[in-house]
């Protein structure tokens, strides 16, 4: 495959997707909580700054990976839960768990 094919295969169009830092744990833990609120998010992630989650959640967003739900409430509360579209990376995403597990340290 040369680099044309490449930019244009799907597993480098899922690579970009997924790629950042924060993005894989974002993942993970929506997995495992139906909705979640931001602050929580951000409190599993205590190295992360509110930025930098910020700007992972709005990319995931962005390709209809994650949606965002505001509730008009006082305060305002915003939740965040997984589209249809990434239940599909669920058994993904365990494989490479899984797989990372399996690694010699």
């Amino acid at each position: 495959m040369n680099f044309e094919e490449f930019k244009n295969c799907g597993l480098r169009r899922s690579l970009d997707i997924l790629s950042g830092k924060w993005k894989p744990l974002i993942l993970s833990c929506l997995f495992e909580e139906d909705k979640v609120r931001f602050v929580e998010l951000w409190r599993q992630m205590p190295r992360v700054s509110k930025k930098v989650l910020s700007e992972q959640l709005k990319q995931l967003e962005e390709n209809d990976i994650i949606q965002r739900i505001e509730v008009y409430n006082f305060p305002p509360e915003v939740y965040y839960t997984l589209t249809d579209r990434a239940r599909k990376l669920g058994p993904i995403l365990n494989a490479l768990h899984n797989w990372g597990n399996d690694l010699n340290p």
